[in-house]
């Protein structure tokens, strides 16, 4: 089997897999992994989940997608069960995140004409944040490292320090159309907003008429053990871009605003072909129930809690462990040794973990993890840990 006529634009491990079953996952060569990636915080029920399949096969034998010239019912009832669950009034649907940072982007960017004021077009986003690689996400990603190699970027955007409000302050004037962040900067090394920082930003955005934008593409869809990560800060944004568990290992996408900021958008100004397709709202409307309904949202307080109790144990048994971080189950630990190594270490003994930031290993299990596969993980992080 070629590898070649694949682009390399990935540092891929030397494995091939081809079968996953909840929340471990198979090789062509029958090895069994735990995987505590969930692509990146998309397999939210795990692999090959019995409702991901059945919307699949039901809904496939029905209709599959058509124009957005027309209306579908499966767009209109996934809209309904997201509108239903936040604080805003109207989706547009996409088919990942970066493309849902691309859509809000557009949104803030009329809105801000919309005003009157010709010169509001600024948008400002934090250092270190990650929201996607095209042209539009790349130049509000707060990491050179991304950037250097694609200059010249989209003007009139301007990054400021993460969490620091005399920053903050200094930079938001009149001619701010918007702002972004992470609730919990996710592949910057799962740093979490400060409540102050977050309450400052949202009367900056009242104070200037500009709209605040959040990122819940990894830290969404009940990761924090909310559906959405703004009810976990106390503070509503204008806008929220979603994908990644949205789908469950599907392909879609979306961003949600409210009633003011949608009215900047009018039939011409963006679009997209597969979007809202009936077959990803399908599998989002399955996903979305096992969430809620299954219940499955409701456990993720109590594992967050197993987790970091069980960590820092670790913590105080092995000098390897400097912080845990984040929430729900979007958790960071931070270690005073090659994170790579480490994550190779993991890797080599059957637990798949993906780095973040500088120095830390990034923990996103399945939210349907159970305890016992909890324990799993934890077992070949304490035998990483002794080795090191």
């Amino acid at each position: 089997m070629s590898k070649n006529n694949i682009m390399n634009t990935y540092g891929r491990f030397d494995v091939t897999f081809e079968k996953g079953i909840g929340s471990k996952i198979y090789d062509i060569n029958g090895n069994e992994y735990i995987d505590f990636v969930s692509g990146v915080a998309v397999n939210c029920l795990g692999h090959s989940h019995p409702s991901i399949i059945k919307a699949i096969t039901e809904q496939s034998k029905q209709l599959m997608h058509i124009s957005n010239y027309y209306w579908n019912t499966k767009h209109t009832q996934l809209s309904e069960k997201l509108i239903n669950n936040c604080d805003h009034e109207k989706v547009f649907f996409c088919n990942s995140g970066t493309e849902a940072i691309e859509g809000a982007f557009k949104l803030v960017r009329k809105y801000g004409k919309s005003t009157g004021n010709t010169d509001k077009s600024t948008l400002l986003y934090m250092d270190n944040s990650f929201h996607g690689r095209s042209m539009g996400a790349l130049s509000i990603t707060g990491q050179e490292k991304y950037q250097k190699d694609f200059l010249p970027l989209i003007p009139n955007v301007k990054k400021i320090n993460f969490n620091d409000i005399d920053d903050l302050n200094e930079n938001f004037n009149e001619n701010v159309c918007g702002i972004i962040l992470e609730p919990i900067q996710g592949e910057g090394g799962i740093n979490v907003v400060n409540s102050d920082y977050l309450k400052e930003v949202r009367n900056l955005c009242d104070k200037y008429d500009a709209l605040l934008i959040f990122d819940e593409i990894q830290c969404g869809m009940g990761r924090l053990g909310e559906l959405f990560a703004y009810k976990k800060f106390n503070v509503i944004p204008d806008v929220i871009c979603i994908a990644k568990a949205l789908g469950g290992g599907f392909p879609i996408g979306a961003f949600i605003s409210n009633e003011k900021a949608s009215k900047a958008l009018v039939p011409g100004d963006h679009g997209s072909t597969f979007g809202g397709n009936p077959l990803g709202c399908a599998v989002s409307l399955a996903v979305l129930n096992e969430l809620i309904e299954g219940g499955i949202i409701s456990t993720i307080a109590s594992k967050e809690i197993y987790i970091k109790e069980k960590l820092n144990e670790l913590k105080n048994k092995y000098n390897v462990i400097e912080e845990i971080k984040g929430m729900g189950l979007l958790i960071g630990i931070s270690i005073n040794t090659n994170p790579k190594e480490f994550m190779n270490l993991c890797f080599k003994k059957g637990l798949l973990v993906v780095t973040a930031g500088t120095n830390v290993i990034r923990l996103l299990p399945p939210l349907n993890v159970t305890i016992q596969e909890i324990d799993e993980a934890l077992n070949i992080l304490e035998s990483v840990m002794k080795e090191l």
